[in-house]
């Protein structure tokens, strides 16, 4: 990773143990932070858990998610594309994620691909880039949205059913380690509502904002916890995976 003493907070800000959606407007959109907060609920979870020596970030716009990865790899290493909108100082290199990566086999013992696959025109190629580049027992971790609205035009392709998930992790050759659903029907709404409001004048972003903080508060409930589990299994937000190299 290039310039790591320059690295700033950028999407994702740790609080703790917590790794939660920044409030910077700049960085994560008013009508966004409900999403973007159970994208990073996902990740405090799981990295520590399957991070370690050396990581490929793929698609890795300003790294938001290396200020928790840090501690637990050996070495990192910047990848993305000429069509990110997100500029970095970090970048180690600028690579068609849509054809052969530049690496030996068995390169990284972790890969992160979070929010990519919807921009790849033929994904499956991804997939089986990352079953060469992760070392045998390495683990890449992923998410997707699922019902979110276009972003980064026109390089907006696909949204991904979490049976299509499986089906490409499959014909990759990896293992499916884990796979659960970020959000349910109510952060569905809720990311709708509040994107909508947010253009509104005057009260529109404060009603945003606590549409958006009364859903999370809700998720910290059984209750909540309870519906978005049993919602998600028909509407889902996005899906977050891990899967393994045999």
């Amino acid at each position: 990773m290039r310039n790591p003493d320059r690295w700033r907070p950028s999407k994702y800000l740790q609080r703790g143990r917590r790794l939660v959606a920044s409030h910077d407007a700049s960085e994560v959109g008013i009508g966004s932070r409900l999403t973007a907060g159970a994208v990073a609920a996902c990740y405090a979870d799981a990295l520590p858990r399957y991070a370690r020596g050396r990581l490929g970030d793929l698609g890795c716009g300003k790294v938001p998610l290396y200020g928790a990865y840090r501690g637990l790899v050996s070495e990192t290493v910047c990848v993305d594309w000429a069509n990110s909108p997100h500029a970095s100082l970090h970048l180690d290199a600028e690579v068609d994620l849509g054809a052969r990566l530049p690496f030996e086999d068995a390169r990284f013992d972790t890969i992160i691909l979070s929010d990519v696959l919807e921009h790849l025109p033929e994904p499956l190629l991804l997939w089986r880039e990352m079953a060469r580049l992760l070392a045998p027992g390495g683990h890449a971790l992923i998410n997707v949205p699922f019902l979110y609205g276009l972003h980064e035009l026109p390089h907006d392709y696909y949204r991904y059913t979490e049976f299509a998930l499986r089906r490409h992790a499959q014909l990759a050759g990896l293992e499916l380690s884990e796979l659960k659903t970020v959000g349910g029907s109510l952060h569905v709404l809720a990311d709708i509502v509040a994107k909508q409001l947010a253009y509104l004048p005057l009260l529109g972003r404060p009603l945003a904002i606590g549409l958006q903080a009364l859903v999370s508060a809700l998720d910290r409930t059984r209750p909540g916890r309870v519906w978005a589990a049993r919602s998600g299994e028909r509407w889902p937000l996005g899906y977050f995976l891990v899967v393994r190299r045999p």
